[in-house]
């Protein structure tokens, strides 16, 4: 009689012996992963179930419902396979301890960055967003646009501070409200001319302009109420790494 047919036979026959805990069938899956590793695997063609597994108590319960000379050496067979597993087991306890240290690091650490973000989205949904920014060689547009908001929320006065006033800078300005006043203090080298205040004074007025070389920092006042420190010059923004 073929052993796995007469194997199954003792079992259904002693049911009662094979708990849950003893005994389980293999899903799908778990069938076909084992296939793939072990070409020996091969499930019954004539079968249409899945095979079953046993754990060690169930494995020690199957010897003792197993008879007859063919099932006492396949019994002898099973129990030298757990003592081979049980040896392994013990030998590489070491590496066993670490994997757990190690899945437990990992757990910790992605316990700790799932409350950091959650942390950080709570704190983005409670505070409004920062004005300050960094911009990097390159985001021209970017800081023109952010530049332009914030000249554009003036309602009375303008005050900028920086040493290399020039044309490109006037055109930034331009975007403020009508009626908004704006006072300049640039270094006297600066590439702006008395033309190009009287142009921009024509179209958007209006404009003061004075040569100084008391500051070396560069700053933008709104309404006196707010103030900005600039770290390059309104007409390099986005074309420096500042």
């Amino acid at each position: 009689m073929d052993m796995v047919k007469y194997l199954n036979r003792q079992v259904k026959r002693n049911i009662e012996r094979f708990p849950e805990d003893f005994m389980f069938q293999l899903t799908k899956d778990e069938y076909e992963n084992l296939r793939c590793q072990n070409v020996t695997a091969i499930k019954n063609a004539m079968s249409r179930s899945l095979p079953y597994a046993f754990t060690e108590q169930g494995i020690y319960m199957l010897a003792t419902v197993l008879k007859g000379e063919l099932a006492t050496k396949q019994s002898i067979n099973i129990m030298r396979a757990f003592k081979e597993m049980r040896h392994f087991i013990a030998n590489n306890a070491l590496m066993f301890e670490k994997i757990n240290a190690i899945e437990l690091k990992q757990f910790e650490y992605q316990k700790s960055s799932d409350e950091k973000i959650s942390k950080i989205f709570e704190y983005m949904a409670e505070h409004e967003e920062s004005n300050q920014k960094i911009f990097f060689d390159g985001q021209i547009f970017d800081a023109f646009i952010l530049l332009t908001d914030i000249i554009g929320h003036a309602k009375k006065e303008i005050i900028l501070i920086d040493g290399y006033v020039d044309v490109i800078t006037l055109n930034i300005i331009a975007k403020k409200k009508a009626g908004v006043n704006v006072f300049v203090y640039t270094l006297p080298s600066a590439k702006i001319s008395v033309q190009d205040i009287n142009n921009f004074n024509a179209q958007y007025p209006a404009l003061t302009v004075k040569k100084t070389t008391a500051f070396h920092d560069r700053f933008l006042i709104i309404d006196d109420t707010e103030g900005y420190h600039i770290g390059a010059s309104l007409k390099d923004a986005g074309k420096k790494c500042l």
